[in-house]
């Protein structure tokens, strides 16, 4: 006796209940979306872990409706909206409408891409924009690449690749080679270059730290000694990690003269550029990636300054052949025998989303000058807001912004730093928890600073003087709270 279809799987039979659905999440989406007012509804840990923790899960509701309205319930009305201008805290962008039409295909259809007769076409277009964004960085014909699933990873697999690289070279056997790697990086780097060493096996203090130059970029002079000493203490320079975008300051390393410093000594050279990127379709600032191009991998994040929803990132390499390092071939998947293109053999993954259809409907939409104008306009504003903060007695800022961040804290006249440093994170989650506006915040010399991120080119200098505003308001009233109990207690 034949089985009916299932009237929740996905197929020619079952559209109607598919475009059902897709229509009633969508409509519920934008009734809550038309009805956001602030990024954050303020609902604390406990009252949501109770809400959640309600939910019986072996007891289905058994209607995709009545499911729907649940998720609204428990997740968008209590979702951190990253399109509300007030949202300035970490590196989330508002995502363009073309990549969120393309997340209906890439749902529906759930191509994965890691080889041919998986993802045919699919395959040819990540392809393509592997090329696009070679060429945008500089790099030649035979350059490669491929869609990861975030910076971390990115990076993860380019020192994966330096890794192999160097032990390809004249190094003793690997076992006694590995322990002997280094890399170098300033503490400005991203964690997950210490992460990534762990992963690879390599030594505790495999990550040599290099001096900045006291903005906090790299100094190409310390990098130098760095490798030097290295050497001569019997250790191998394995790879060096510029960063173009540091997370808390912006800052931009000077790539040119790393490459020169790699170059000449034989070092992979790595640009983790997961913020920058989108200087590389800038009309006005791509000058300041000059050297890129000499790199030997670079990371970057479509789904930070190119406005993609999560996930959309990629490693590319200057020289193809070096992917190859890593590829490991099944006879169910990808046999060496095989003569059409398979992904997997250059990615970590094997199952991966068709993110990159994501960038190729914004590309064909909008245009890649579109999406550099839109990034160098966040960065404008940064640029104002830094002059803005400047202006105000009441609060100080670290430095002048390279890209889009800006670090700055509420500390009127009479306040000593101490007392800044024990209110600021306190103020931070007051705001938080507020609802009406996200900041960020960080340590940098030992002193903590709230941060400013922008990337949502609808961010005015109104929406950034009605945050400084809220900040100051939440500044006086803990202050006020303090004065209080010490009078109290005195």
């Amino acid at each position: 006796m034949e089985r009916s279809e299932s009237p929740h799987l996905f197929s020619g039979s079952t559209l109607d209940a598919y475009t059902s659905g897709v229509w009633h999440a969508s409509a519920l989406l934008a009734d809550r979306v038309k009805a956001v007012r602030q990024p954050y509804s303020g609902a604390g840990v406990a009252d949501l872990q109770e809400q959640v923790d309600a939910v019986d899960l072996d007891r289905p509701l058994g209607d995709t409706g009545a499911a729907l309205h649940e998720a609204a319930r428990l997740y968008l009305d209590n979702a951190v909206w990253f399109h509300e201008p007030t949202y300035v805290a970490h590196l989330n962008c508002p995502v363009a409408i073309p990549a969120l039409s393309a997340e209906v295909l890439i749902s529906a259809v759930n191509s994965s891409v890691d080889t041919w007769d998986q993802s045919t076409a699919g395959t040819l277009i990540e392809r393509r924009l592997i090329d696009w964004t070679a060429g945008r960085i500089g790099f030649g014909p035979g350059a490669d690449g491929i869609f990861t699933s975030g910076g971390t990873q990115s990076n993860l697999q380019a020192l994966l690749l330096a890794r192999e690289e160097t032990l390809a070279g004249p190094v003793e056997d690997r076992a006694t080679a590995i322990p002997k790697l280094r890399i170098f990086a300033t503490t400005e780097s991203h964690f997950s270059v210490s992460k990534s060493a762990g992963i690879l096996g390599m030594a505790a203090d495999a990550v040599v730290g290099v001096a900045t130059d006291g903005t906090g970029r790299m100094d190409p002079e310390s990098l130098a000694a760095a490798i030097d000493d290295v050497r001569r203490d019997g250790g191998i320079p394995m790879a060096v990690v510029a960063t173009a975008g540091t997370t808390d300051l912006g800052r931009i390393d000077p790539v040119g003269a790393i490459a020169a410093i790699c170059e000449s000594r034989g070092i992979w050279f790595h640009v983790d550029a997961a913020y920058g990127c989108g200087l590389l379709v800038s009309t006005r600032r791509r000058h300041l990636l000059d050297g890129i191009e000499r790199a030997d991998s670079v990371t970057v994040d479509f789904h930070k300054s190119y406005f993609q929803p999560v996930s959309s990132s990629a490693i590319v390499v200057r020289r193809g052949e070096t992917m190859r390092r890593i590829a490991v071939h099944a006879d169910y998947l990808n046999p060496r025998t095989a003569a059409v293109p398979n992904q997997v053999d250059k990615s970590l993954q094997t199952t991966r989303r068709f993110d990159a259809l994501k960038l190729w409907m914004t590309l064909r939409t909008m245009g890649a000058e579109q999406i550099g104008d839109m990034f160098d306009a966040v960065v404008d504003r940064a640029h104002e807001a830094y002059l803005q903060i400047c202006d105000d007695p009441d609060f100080e800022a670290v430095a002048a912004p390279t890209l889009s961040t800006v670090l700055f804290r509420y500390r009127p006249a009479g306040m000593t730093v101490a007392e800044c440093d024990e209110l600021m994170p306190r103020l931070r989650q007051r705001l938080f928890y507020g609802g009406r506006a996200i900041v960020a915040g960080t340590t940098i010399g030992g002193h903590y600073w709230l941060k400013f991120t922008l990337l949502n080119p609808n961010t005015t200098m109104d929406n950034l003087r009605d945050v400084l505003s809220l900040i100051r308001e939440i500044g006086t009233e803990m202050t006020g709270e303090r004065d209080e109990a010490a009078a109290v207690m005195a």
